[in-house]
């Protein structure tokens, strides 16, 4: 495969963003996938608001399954391409990583400027707003395979700390987003489906800003058309070739 690599400098701005492809090809099953692990639940079960209030235990049961699948997959070349990229642009350069995906892979390759959009697996937090906001979140691995876990302070329920359908963003944590992506001289979006908003629409901003925008996908998504150079293929074959530092 002969591609050219993007010409990144180590005073560039860059923003990555990814979402689940990149992890399908560490093989982590997605929501998507005909044969994945969402498709033995409807969705409004297991990841809304709804779905928790009716069944806690059920829906504890079905993110205990997939932190033990996240824990048995390896970061792929394409992780570990974009986590040589941050260790690349240093102190000198500035580097934002903007993530979908909830399974760590990113943070297990080395990526350490992450920010989670949709959150992370391996939180958890209080399903009780007031007591949520006083507590936060905290890193969680384990399986609450034999009822929903209870939180320590109110006794109320305890839940993933995930953004499910019908929620929004973490304001602080988009609006970081947005900040870094109004900055940057390159977009890159790798692994997206270019249709959940509002993440879908963060190229937007980067062609407001007058920034390169660049695609790596297996296929071409919903957006492509708002991408100047795009590159169809498996990330973890094209991103080592495409970035520096690898």
């Amino acid at each position: 495969m002969d591609l050219r690599p993007l010409g990144i400098h180590p005073d560039s701005s860059v923003v990555v963003l990814t979402g689940a492809g990149i992890s399908a090809e560490s093989g982590i099953a997605t929501f998507r996938d005909s044969g994945g692990l969402w498709e033995q639940h409807d969705v409004s079960q297991v990841a809304t608001p709804e779905g928790f209030a009716a069944n806690p235990d059920l829906v504890w049961r079905f993110y205990s399954q997939r932190r033990l699948q996240a824990r048995s997959v390896e970061p792929n070349a394409g992780h570990f391409a974009v986590a040589a990229l941050e260790r690349f642009l240093g102190e000198r350069g500035r580097f934002t990583l903007v993530t979908q995906n909830v399974d760590g892979l990113h943070q297990r390759a080395g990526s350490r400027r992450i920010l989670p959009v949709h959150g992370s697996l391996f939180r958890t937090r209080c399903a009780d707003i007031e007591c949520g906001k006083g507590l936060g979140s905290w890193e969680d691995e384990s399986l609450h395979v034999d009822g929903a876990p209870r939180c320590p302070e109110c006794g109320g329920l305890l839940r993933p700390d995930i953004v499910w359908f019908g929620e929004y963003l973490d304001p602080a944590v988009e609006s970081a987003a947005r900040e870094a992506i109004a900055d940057c001289d390159l977009f890159l979006a790798v692994g997206t489906s270019g249709a959940v908003w509002p993440v879908a629409g963060y190229v937007d901003i980067a062609l407001a800003r007058g920034a390169r925008t660049v695609l790596v996908n297996l296929e071409a998504p919903a957006n492509v058309s708002r991408f100047s150079e795009v590159h169809l293929g498996k990330s973890a074959e094209l991103l080592p070739l495409l970035l520096p530092g690898t």
